[in-house]
């Protein structure tokens, strides 16, 4: 059967040269005799995989020299807490920009262990926009300032990084990492689950300055101890091998189709295509503000909600998946990550004109 359209919101699409890469690679690593699924995360073979991941995100992303590398396990999730556990001690505090449901839940899980502090929240307004720099400051006291750089539930997207006021800035930047330019030296944490636009899900690229690494507090449990984990090459424990293999292709097709800039301008163009169709009628209801439109996952609406299931019913049996919103926001979501070709968005296109042509 031919692929279908896959604009599901993660585990996402990957570009189909990866995926026969990694077919090539099941039975047979490398040369090595084991499969990619059997081999040693100690061998010589994987070492050389996990290596050159790292030198391919460092050279894509531009990340300083004196900067960490790590590839952990548990997703962002996981981050939620483990930032604040390595950065604050007992009685210190972070500040968040609080733009949809996981930075929400970046609050919630900062707050079971030390302290956090929303200094913006858009869930009065729907999170359907992002703040501009007058509307927040970060708080005389705090340690760092957080925020999440694109927002898949709702579809809205920081166009630079927030106004720390001088604070080390910490970004859970899972889903839009290298598909939008990063500037790593502005951070000085920098997590991201792989599985929007870098490879499969079950490895989190987590990116620490030295002032992150030097933060980091003494006897942690050692999973969730930064310091370990880098001295440990992110090996403490078996790493996610092929997950890590998927990674380093993924960024291997970045860099051969133009890096971080190439895969920029490719999205902003999936993006425009979408949002240039929900934007010439009525029909259909953008949710997010103009201003704050995401180029990873455009969110929408059709103005005759009742229309809804027999849109994502048409879509499915034409082989454009994963187009039904997320539960809390309902509607339409299509998720335009680095490995949906255009093809795919002139198709999604095509039919939305096409529905709206039979139900106006």
């Amino acid at each position: 059967m031919p692929r279908a359209h896959n604009f599901g919101a993660g585990p996402a699409v990957l570009p189909l040269e990866v995926v026969e890469e990694c077919k090539k690679h099941l039975a047979d690593l490398e040369g090595s005799g084991l499969g990619l699924m059997e081999t040693s995360h100690r061998s010589e073979t994987f070492q050389s995989v996990i290596d050159e991941a790292t030198s391919r995100l460092r050279d894509l992303l531009n990340i300083p020299q004196d900067y960490s590398v790590l590839l952990l396990q548990g997703g962002a999730s996981l981050q939620f807490h483990m930032v604040p556990l390595n950065l604050l001690t007992k009685g210190e505090q972070a500040d968040v920009i609080v733009t949809g449901k996981w930075s929400q839940n970046t609050l919630i899980e900062m707050n079971k262990i030390r302290r956090g502090n929303s200094i913006w929240d858009g869930a009065e307004g729907g999170f359907n926009r992002i703040p501009s720099p007058a509307e927040y400051k970060a708080s005389g006291d705090s340690v760092y300032v957080h925020y999440t750089s694109n927002n898949t539930i709702y579809g809205t997207q920081f166009k630079q990084a927030p106004d720390s006021d001088g604070r080390p800035l910490v970004v859970d930047a899972s889903s839009d990492i290298c598909g939008v330019p990063l500037d790593v030296s502005a951070h000085d944490v920098i997590y991201a689950g792989a599985q929007k636009n870098l490879g499969p899900s079950g490895v989190t690229v987590c990116i620490l300055s030295p002032w992150a690494i030097a933060k980091a507090n003494q006897n942690l449990p050692s999973m969730l101890d930064y310091k370990t984990q880098k001295e440990k090459g992110s090996m403490f424990n078996t790493p996610n091998t092929y997950g890590i293999f998927v990674l380093r292709e993924v960024l291997r097709w970045i860099d051969n189709n133009g890096g971080v800039e190439a895969a920029h301008k490719r999205n902003k163009d999936k993006a425009e295509m979408i949002y240039s169709a929900i934007d010439s009628s009525s029909f259909w209801t953008p949710h997010a503000e103009q201003g704050s439109r995401s180029i990873m996952n455009a969110t929408f609406r059709i103005a005759d909600e009742s229309l809804l299931g027999r849109f994502i019913a048409e879509a499915e049996e034409l082989g454009l998946k994963g187009l039904r919103g997320h539960r809390i926001v309902g509607g339409i979501r299509a998720s335009m990550y680095n490995g949906l070709e255009l093809g795919s968005v002139e198709r999604l296109v095509e039919f939305m004109r096409d529905f709206e042509n039979r139900h106006s």
